[in-house]
């Protein structure tokens, strides 16, 4: 005992300590800490392999070096957005500048730096300590039993990660998942190597997702998770690097001066008050004499990573649930006629649900991610987009084409919009931790919604508000990814990914300021006679590019809105199966969509 309160050794324990509850910070903020005691038992396993394997303390310090440089931004993210450290996360620090970064931060940027250089003089002193001392150098030859166990374990985790883990009898449904989830971390399918399975009770009681959360040796296995990431992405952009459209401008005298593209987030057609919904949801919208609102437009599948690359690219919507397109977006065919592009987003970057987005959003000349919140936690409002907005309209080039990727309305909805806006109640506002699937809930739940776009109605306004100002030949299109379900009626279902018309029928429209309906009135003429065809978001990279005034080999004018050569098309969605939407029914208040005949296999 008197040896461990020795000044040293005792700075290195309360250090160590310290630094390994950073995973409990939350329970502070009254935040809740999935499985506490696995976090403790993977920091305390990675401790006893750290302190076996390198001896002395001062060996391995330096180890502990990027989870010390990680700490501030951990303790602003908590603060702030209520979750740690995330592969998206990492994402924007590794391609957001140093003065982005001022700007978004404000002044508390400088407390972040102060709180930085604290615990970086931190580390240094408790290495000085490490170096002063041997007191707490393991050098008995339980040491060496510890590495023969270690050595035995990673062998077992290694083998099981290569041929998968035997699932015992009784327990497929809990054990198979998980062996499944090893396989798929490999690389490989069942089946695909001829090694047994590991049997399950041999598998070591390690769970790499617990070891990414615990501090401080965690922080490592994020950095790799953020490296897959990237190689995943670079695999991706790779297949498509040498694509080319061939695009070039019509007229180059009179082409538009902006483009701008809005991709929406879980809207519902029939809660926009511009579509005939009772309740006045899109105020603003309405008394836009220029907007065309598209009737009848859906996506083919419910989840944003699957729907927003048809959307943006020629990616047909049958292979929506393929990873990856051979083709770039419209930014690439835009960038080809001579347009600045800018990629603005207050979704993630990175993340297994998201990289087929950002593999497409990388294509523009400016990319910008804003979100460091997350899907299901605090994060920034939409309002974030305006400034980076506000400058891609000032950019000196001629031509632009901005993409604007909003948080719209997910999950939780009351988070999507600050207090002015909680017009409809009783809200989700008054709850402080809402369960999505708790019926009970119902009608806080309808009406944080309508209020989630009510606050889109006006952010979409002041868009429009500032390509007026600008007096710019200028048109802008809005799609949302998918809608929602919203415990309609006798449906129990709620949020989104299931089969239904209310998730499948999203709300769309197009905008143009008076200069570009001047110069484009048979575009405009088009627009409004197809505002009730029936579309698809297979329809929106045609529409968008032809608005530009763009041509290109090999182009599909009959997929425009805006041109006269529209023609209908067979408009697919995934419903048990490729199901034919116009020649389905809807059962019950679900609106579920059955095929009247076979779906086509998914492929």
């Amino acid at each position: 005992m008197r040896t461990l309160l020795r000044p040293a050794n005792l700075t290195l324990v309360l250090t160590y300590l310290a630094i390994s509850t950073v995973p409990l910070l939350p329970m502070i903020l009254g935040l809740p800490v999935a499985r506490p005691a696995q976090l403790v038992g993977m920091a305390v396993f990675a401790w006893i392999g750290a302190w076996a394997i390198f001896k002395r303390p001062a060996y391995f310090h330096w180890l502990l070096l990027p989870a010390f440089v990680a700490l501030p931004a951990e303790l602003y993210l908590y603060t702030y957005y209520g979750q740690g450290i995330s592969t998206h996360h990492l994402g924007i620090m590794a391609e957001t500048s140093p003065l982005e970064a001022m700007e978004y931060l404000g002044a508390r940027v400088w407390l972040m730096l102060a709180v930085l250089a604290g615990v970086v003089a931190w580390w240094a002193g408790s290495y000085r300590a490490a170096l002063s001392t041997t007191d707490l150098d393991w050098n008995d030859r339980s040491r060496f039993l510890v590495l023969g166990l270690l050595a035995a374990a990673a062998a077992l985790f290694a083998y099981g990660m290569e041929a998968g883990v035997a699932v015992a009898p009784g327990k497929a449904a809990s054990a198979a998942p998980k062996a499944d989830a090893m396989r798929f971390e490999a690389g490989k399918t069942p089946g695909a190597t001829p090694l047994p399975p590991l049997p399950q009770w041999a598998q070591p009681p390690f769970d790499i997702k617990a070891f990414a959360g615990s501090w401080p040796f965690g922080v490592a296995a994020r950095g790799l998770d953020f490296y897959k990431e990237r190689v995943y992405l670079a695999a991706l952009h790779e297949r498509s690097a040498a694509f080319r459209f061939g695009a070039r401008q019509l007229d180059p005298a009179r082409a538009p001066d902006v483009i701008v593209m809005v991709l929406g987030e879980s809207a519902r057609f029939d809660r926009w008050s511009i579509n005939g919904y009772a309740r006045p949801t899109n105020p603003l919208l309405e008394q836009e004499p220029n907007l065309v609102a598209l009737q009848d437009l859906i996506t083919s599948v419910s989840a944003t990573r699957l729907s927003v690359p048809v959307i943006i690219s020629r990616k047909p919507a049958m292979q929506s649930l393929k990873d990856g397109f051979t083709e770039k977006s419209f930014l690439s065919a835009f960038r080809e006629a001579g347009y600045k592009t800018f990629w603005l987003s207050n979704q993630i970057s990175f993340g297994k649900f998201d990289t087929p987005v950002s593999v497409f959003a990388k294509e523009a000349d400016t990319v910008e991610f804003l979100n460091l919140g997350g899907f299901t936690n605090h994060s920034n409002y939409d309002e974030v987009l305006l400034k980076p907005f506000g400058r891609a309209l000032l950019d000196p080039a001629p031509k632009k084409l901005i993409v604007l990727h909003t948080l719209g309305s997910h999950w939780n909805y009351a988070q999507r919009y600050p207090a002015r806006f909680d017009q409809w109640k009783p809200s989700l506002q008054g709850i402080p931790k809402p369960v999505l699937t708790d019926g009970a809930i119902e009608p806080q739940l309808n009406n944080s919604y309508d209020n989630s776009i009510l606050y889109t109605d006006w952010f979409l306004a002041q868009l429009v508000k500032q390509l007026k100002a600008g007096q710019n030949a200028a048109a802008l299109m809005y799609v949302a990814d998918h809608g929602q379900t919203l415990y309609d009626g006798a449906c129990r279902q709620v949020f989104h990914g299931h089969n239904n018309q209310h998730e499948f029928h999203v709300p769309a429209f197009a905008w143009y300021s008076d200069a570009y309906g001047a110069r484009f009135p048979d575009k405009v003429a088009q627009l409004r006679r197809h505002r009730a065809a029936r579309l698809s978001t297979e329809n929106v990279f045609h529409t968008l590019v032809d608005l530009g005034d763009i041509r290109y080999p090999g182009e599909s004018l009959n997929r425009s809105i805006a041109s006269p050569e529209l023609a209908p098309h067979k408009r697919y969605v995934d419903s048990y199966g490729w199901t034919d939407y116009d020649d389905a029914r809807m059962k019950g208040d679900c609106r579920e969509v059955i095929a009247n005949g076979k779906p086509l296999p998914r492929k």
